[in-house]
């Protein structure tokens, strides 16, 4: 009988200890947006590259696995040429993003990698960067893949460091002769903090 409670006392103790231990944060972060050159059906798209933001949410299911949901946002410069017409377009990027986590724990560092699904909206700016001025909006679904490694400041805060590859359907804006019909991949090193609760 002895036994028996004091394995009892000893699973409800390792339970509440993993009740007490932080099961959720969020996260800032500064990111790099870098669209490669994409070039289909005579059209050669290129993007500028620019600075942006990256929020993300992460509920860890498992001390090892987790769910996560991302927003993005920046701006950028995205230019069309065709054997008969040049465009270019300032555009509002944002990105909303699910994705599977699992991560590991060697002392302070914590390397992980993660796989879902987003869209991402390109809204064109009508301003003085824009030569084209007749376009819509264009929201593609894509795949999200990621790499990184969070270093543990305090039990509160770690610095997260991270690649992301967004792959994705080129956007058109709704004119027909800027649609490649290409899938691009989009690189998003991230960095930033951190909050644990």
């Amino acid at each position: 009988m002895k036994k028996m409670m004091l394995l009892g006392a000893l699973i409800l103790s390792a339970a509440a200890g993993y009740g007490q231990e932080s099961r959720q944060d969020v996260s800032a972060s500064a990111i790099g947006v870098f669209g490669p050159n994409v070039t289909g059906n005579a059209v050669h798209m290129t993007q500028s590259p620019f600075l942006g933001f990256l929020g993300s949410y992460r509920y860890m299911l498992t001390p090892r696995s987790a769910l996560e949901v991302n927003y993005t946002y920046t701006q950028n410069s995205i230019a069309y040429t065709t054997s008969f017409i040049t465009g270019n377009i300032h555009t509002r990027q944002q990105e909303v993003s699910g994705a599977y986590v699992y991560s590991r724990n060697y002392r302070r560092y914590s390397p992980f990698v993660e796989a879902g699904i987003g869209g991402i909206m390109f809204t064109p700016i009508q301003d003085y960067q824009s030569t084209s001025f007749d376009t819509k909006q264009s929201t593609n679904i894509g795949a999200l893949l990621g790499a990184g490694v969070a270093y543990e400041l305090s039990p509160s805060f770690d610095i997260r460091a991270e690649y992301r590859a967004f792959i994705v359907k080129s956007p058109n804006f709704g004119i027909n002769n800027f649609k490649t019909d290409r899938y691009e991949a989009i690189s998003i090193p991230a960095i930033g903090i951190a909050y644990h609760f």
